[in-house]
């Protein structure tokens, strides 16, 4: 591998059929039917565990400590691993390493017989990363006065949360490890690891904050951050260097071709880490803001915006199952096959989003007293709380949907280029690089305005709302950029079949939290409410012929009466084990997914 440090764009690889040899031994063989489906099955049981525990963990830090100036100095020492996890593994590094992993496996399909591309790729990549990582971990935790001064200026006790930003800063490390290591294994479609961090991570925080909370205060939370991230790195190594050992056995000892020799191409990682900062800066105009408002705020922010979030996880949880395709498919050329995947991927991320949204705005008060109103955590923080959520919850199609146009859109762009590919010298095609970051300062500059406008009147609700809107003016400038970008997504069926799912989803909403509210139980008003939700939303976007619900909806009627539906797929496929999916397969797999 070579390394062209002054590369800023490469042009996608000419189209290519995979070749007619049989594939490299590797795994056994994976089901064509029904693999995104038990992919996305083992992603989303380990990934709904994680969130258990780290809601378990949330609830802990409420019972302990409720909502005061420690959980306010603990909140802004948190914001190192909040903005390292995004960069570093589920965003920056992701969107880098899938695509330049992808690519290896298929030049190892195009040519086995050569030295294996994987192993290069390691090797001109991961020494680098580790001392890169080092040092921004050392930065970090030497710079925590003046980071803590700039997030927070306002704090009535700032040594804490330099205390605990240094011990915090540990995490920069394992994460960027963490993610680099989850990247290799899902571009060889092996998901179940990478899917069990959090719950090694939030075991690491649950452990130290039940053993040491009396005796450390926040202090051992902060401890737990450090310890989990390393639990995290630990469950991936292991799965990654077997993983290694057998790319060797598919690898050959001949001379690989200039065509299939792989460029490193450096300075591709600048606009993915910008974009990725500054979409995190929101967080930052956040505890800014809100460290000038009333003791607890940015607490009440912080509980608000992890119970949001949950709603967005669960759509993200589709492209991240989905993403090593595209960016194959990329890999291999076939921009149709991306296409239609990224479709199927924004529909589906928004009707699970938005069922999800209207769930929040319908029983926010239910929900926040049955998980949090216990110990220090008072009815106050508990009305508090409920209203941020509902305000917040605006913003979370955008993030979804952000989510999901993102991955493709940086795959166009890898990271390692093929030696053969032609360089584009054409400067519109460069400063695409760096149309995300532009979205998202601009969704910046609305939050800021709208914060500074709307938070002395108030309080965290305009901080919430700034944030809402920010965040969905920067997705409508990059569901436009995506296209720019050469994806050629029909926008008109897309927002046609969104605007049907929104539809459903304020239905849902307005009839949902008629109900909840007719019962004072903070349980049984979140059951019925949820019930109620759901039903609607089922309800309504089947009768407006929103694919994303009309068929699961269907599929849930052939279960309860057999008869109606059984027999041979609506496909007509065979249903029995087929062999491994080829790069070109991938490439076409969406359109029967």
């Amino acid at each position: 591998m070579t390394t062209d440090h002054s590369a800023v764009a490469s042009t996608l690889p000419a189209p290519r059929s995979a070749p007619a040899r049989p594939t490299a031994p590797g795994p056994g063989p994976v089901p064509r039917r029904g693999f995104l489906a038990k992919a996305f099955g083992i992603t989303a049981l380990l990934s709904a565990a994680g969130s258990g525990l780290g809601l378990l963990r949330d609830l802990l830090l409420a019972r302990y400590f409720g909502a005061n100036q420690g959980t306010d100095a603990f909140l802004v020492a948190w914001t190192v691993p909040e903005t390292a996890a995004p960069l570093l593994i589920e965003d920056a590094m992701s969107f880098l390493m899938v695509p330049a992993f992808a690519l290896t496996l298929v030049l190892r399909e195009e040519d086995p017989d050569a030295p294996d591309p994987v192993r290069q790729l390691v090797r001109a990549t991961l020494p680098w990363l580790l001392l890169a990582l080092s040092g921004l971990a050392l930065a970090a935790a030497l710079g925590a006065p003046q980071l803590v001064e700039l997030l927070a200026p306002g704090l009535p006790d700032p040594g804490l949360a330099v205390t605990c930003t240094r011990i915090t800063a540990v995490t920069v490390l394992p994460f960027g490890v963490v993610g680099y290591l989850a990247a290799a294994l899902r571009a060889h479609h092996r998901f179940t690891a990478p899917a069990g961090i959090y719950v090694a991570y939030n075991v690491g925080i649950l452990a130290l904050l039940l053993g040491f909370h009396s005796h450390l205060g926040v202090r051992s939370a902060a401890l737990g951050v450090a310890f989990g991230s390393l639990l995290m790195a630990g469950l991936l190594v292991g799965p990654f260097l077997r993983r290694l050992r057998r790319g060797r056995a598919a690898g050959g000892r001949g001379r690989r071709s200039s065509r299939h020799t792989l460029v490193l191409m450096p300075l591709a990682l600048l606009p993915v880490a910008a974009f990725t900062l500054t979409r995190q800066s929101q967080v930052f105009v956040e505890r800014y803001l809100g460290s000038a408002l009333p003791p607890g705020t940015i607490s009440h922010l912080n509980y608000a915006a992890k119970v949001s979030q949950l709603a967005m996880t669960a759509g993200i949880l589709i492209c991240t199952v989905t993403f090593p395709l595209v960016a194959r498919a990329l890999a291999a050329g076939d921009l149709t096959g991306a296409r239609d995947r990224v479709e199927k991927d924004l529909g589906q991320a928004a009707a699970v989003v938005l069922l999800g949204t209207a769930f929040l705005m319908a029983c926010a008060p239910s929900v926040v007293s049955l998980l949090f109103e216990r110990g220090a955590f008072g009815p106050g923080d508990t009305a508090a709380t409920a209203a941020v959520i509902r305000v917040y919850s605006f913003g979370l199609p955008a993030q979804a949907l952000i989510g999901v146009m993102i991955r493709p859109y940086f795959s166009l762009r890898p990271v390692v280029r093929r030696a053969d590919d032609p360089r584009t010298g054409d400067c519109g095609r460069r400063l695409l690089d760096w149309y995300p970051t532009a979205a998202m300062l601009l969704g910046l500059g609305v939050t800021v305005t709208v914060g500074v406008l709307t938070t002395g009147r108030f309080g965290a609700l305009g901080l919430a709302a700034g944030n809402a809107a920010g965040i969905t003016a920067a997705a409508a400038l990059l569901l436009r950029g995506l296209v720019l970008r050469g994806i050629p997504l029909r926008l008109r069926r897309v927002l046609g079949g969104h605007g049907r799912l929104v539809a459903s989803a304020a239905g849902a909403t307005a009839l949902g939290g008629a109900v909840a509210g007719l019962v004072g139980d903070p349980l049984l008003s979140t059951l019925l409410g949820g019930l109620t939700v759901a039903l609607v939303f089922a309800a309504v976007g089947t009768g407006l012929g929103a694919p994303e619900v009309r068929g699961p909806v269907l599929a849930a009627a052939r279960l309860l009466n057999p008869h109606t539906g059984a027999g041979t797929p609506a496909t007509g496929a065979p249903t029995g084990p087929l062999n491994p999916p080829t790069v070109a397969d991938e490439g076409k797999l969406p359109h029967g997914q």
